[in-house]
């Protein structure tokens, strides 16, 4: 029995309803496939990866021209259902790509080879590590030139054309080299599949003189997907959730905790069954924000050990058994490795595998499935969100500054919070923002994406620019330090010439904040910019831009009006000014923390 990609669960909700389906739009197969044979000057490999990616659900590709690859961007562009949007450089298209994959599922992005190739890693390798499903497509050396000895340029002047595809090799999951025209159909179309199947990366390199060359095995409009799904094993299932159920029964507060891997298990849904069955108070660890719904009834915060939401650490950390749903634990989500959790009060559910405390494992069992049969079995116990609804108290308000004050970064996000409705996303960035926007309340609707486990710095003015073309009905807020805004800024020219509607709020406090409260030097000190003319400069007179600057709480207030009421059609970017120690308290403790445990001397030989 096969199962059709356009009925798969999303990678991603859109938004933070219950794991809304995304925004794809894809074939399906019909009892019966009339074969459409097309005329032979468009039965090219070019044009039929064009149609394989439309298919797949992608409208909007990433690009940065090279000359190895300019043949195959003709054939994208022929192509109707697909937009070529031409970035400023090779990190930002990658980037771009990665934001897109988070709401639509599946992302796309082409450059030239090894210059432009190397130039996309870090961004393919960011999207490695937070599984998603991105294409990237390579244009590479002309056929004739593979095993010639040859020399080229763009190369480091060797006559091996494989450095670009090993350093490809560690943070993609399949490699395709298309340098003959009889299996480029079979390598190009395993590499979409994989990329579907295991969301992770792949590389495709397609030699420049074969994307206008019609070939016989593109002489028909390609057959839609039809990808066998993953299936558990019965037994395991079923020995699963029969020890689960009697483990969490006898417990006396247990609690749900949501992980960032609920996204590649297509659990979202599930996971919601099992807290709306077991009455359990709901939780979610700092890299699953946005996959659990915050309108659930029993949700009490984000679990991030000693910079977690109030009372929500003390809850979890208390309960007698916790069930954590796709966990990551490494030292930036486990604040220094300082998790008061024990093994043997834990279940951990991953994709494909269920650990209950120390003592079985069960493998073959995929994570919704378990979740949902496990629903069934557990008895209603909603003894921890009691004890959680008993001991919180509403948190305080920041104090009131007098007029004309400085503003203050919890006065920022004080109105940020405002601004936040079903028709809206937050972008948050590495920094000082991971901390302020994990403490915004997000309402049903509302999308959030943060790069967690790669954290590079830079990657949300990409992936604003990536996640806002994907879902052109919403309003992407993003929150962006100095620091990380100096390294990829460019790309703001590409939202305007999109004619994108993000509102981008530009925190200026002078240097790289959170690598202050890890471990301070001159080397975090930045040359501060004009931002709002530097944003002007590159507006131009062409498109919708509007900035502003702001130094106190009265004028974020009027900025924040004209960006939602006269200037609601149009990229508002407003630049902050706070104090360069104006951070979250939550930083503070973690860059204690974090700095601790990266301080760790050598173990004895």
């Amino acid at each position: 029995m096969d199962t059709n990609i356009g009925s798969l669960d999303s990678c991603k909700p859109t938004s933070n309803d219950v794991c809304c389906p995304a925004n794809v739009t894809v074939s399906t197969i019909q009892g019966s496939v009339s074969p459409t044979i097309i005329k032979s000057s468009e039965a090219t490999l070019g044009r039929h990866l064009a149609r394989r990616l439309v298919q797949i659900g992608i409208s909007d590709v990433f690009s940065v021209p090279g000359d190895f690859n300019l043949t195959l961007l003709d054939h994208l562009i022929a192509e109707p259902g697909l937009n070529l949007i031409g970035c400023c450089n090779e990190l930002n298209a990658g980037y771009a790509a990665d934001g897109y994959a988070r709401s639509r599922g599946v992302g796309a992005c082409v450059v030239t080879f090894t210059v432009g190739g190397l130039s996309v890693l870090n961004a393919i390798a960011g999207a490695y590590s937070e599984n998603l499903p991105l294409i990237c497509i390579v244009g590479g050396p002309n056929s004739n030139d593979y095993g010639t000895n040859r020399i080229l340029h763009h190369t480091i002047g060797l006559p091996d054309f494989s450095q670009e595809l090993r350093c490809f090799q560690t943070v993609t999951c399949y490699q395709a080299v298309v340098n003959n025209l009889e299996d480029a159909h079979e390598m190009i179309d395993t590499a979409i599949s994989t990329a579907l199947k295991e969301s992770k990366p792949v590389y495709i390199s397609i030699s420049c003189n074969l994307p206008a060359i019609p070939h016989p095995t593109f002489a028909r409009e390609p057959v839609p997907f039809s990808l066998s799904p993953k299936l558990s094993n019965k037994i395991g299932l079923e020995a699963a959730v029969e020890a689960a159920a009697e483990f969490l029964n006898k417990a006396v507060k247990p609690v749900l905790v949501g992980g960032p891997k609920l996204r590649v298990a297509k659990a979202c849904e599930a996971f919601v069954e099992l807290a709306d069955a077991s009455g359990y108070a709901v939780a979610v660890m700092p890299s699953g924000k946005g996959l659990v719904p915050e309108h659930h009834p029993h949700f009490i915060g984000t679990y991030w050990g000693a910079v977690s939401t109030a009372f929500c650490a003390e809850i979890v950390e208390s309960a007698d058994a916790y069930l954590f749903a796709g966990p990551i634990y490494n030292d930036y989500s486990s604040v220094g490795y300082s998790l008061l959790l024990k093994k043997e009060k834990a279940i951990i559910v991953q994709p494909d595998r269920v650990v209950i405390g120390n003592g079985p494992a069960f493998g073959c069992v995929l994570m919704k499935d378990f979740l949902r049969e496990l629903a069934k079995r557990l008895k209603h116990n909603n003894t921890a969100y009691e004890n959680y609804h008993r001991i919180f108290v509403p948190e305080g308000q920041p104090l009131k500054a007098a007029p004309k004050d400085p503003l203050r970064v919890n006065v920022l996000f004080q109105h940020i919070q405002k601004m936040l409705s079903s028709d809206s996303a937050v972008i948050a960035e590495t920094g000082d923002s991971w901390f302020n926007c994990q403490k915004l309340k997000l309402p049903a609707g509302c999308g959030y994406e943060f790069q967690m486990q790669y954290g590079s710095i830079g990657w949300s003015v990409g992936a604003t620019l990536g996640y806002a073309q994907a879902v052109p009905e919403k309003r992407v807020i993003a929150c962006i330090g100095d620091g990380s805004f100096q390294v990829t800024a460019q790309d703001v020219s590409t939202m305007l010439r999109c004619g994108q509607k993000t509102v981008i709020f530009l925190i200026n406090n002078g240097g790289y904040t959170i690598e202050v409260e890890i471990h301070d030097g001159p080397y975090n000190v930045i040359k501060n910019w004009n931002y709002t003319a530097l944003v002007d400069a590159i507006h131009n007179g062409e498109g919708k831009c509007w900035t502003a600057k702001v130094f106190c709480e009265e004028e974020l207030i009027e900025a924040i009006e004209t960006a939602t009421g006269a200037k609601k059609d149009c990229l508002c970017f407003i630049e902050v000014i706070v104090h360069k120690d104006d951070t979250s308290k939550e930083l503070l403790e973690w860059g204690s923390r974090v700095s601790a445990a990266n301080s760790r001397p050598p173990n004895p030989q």
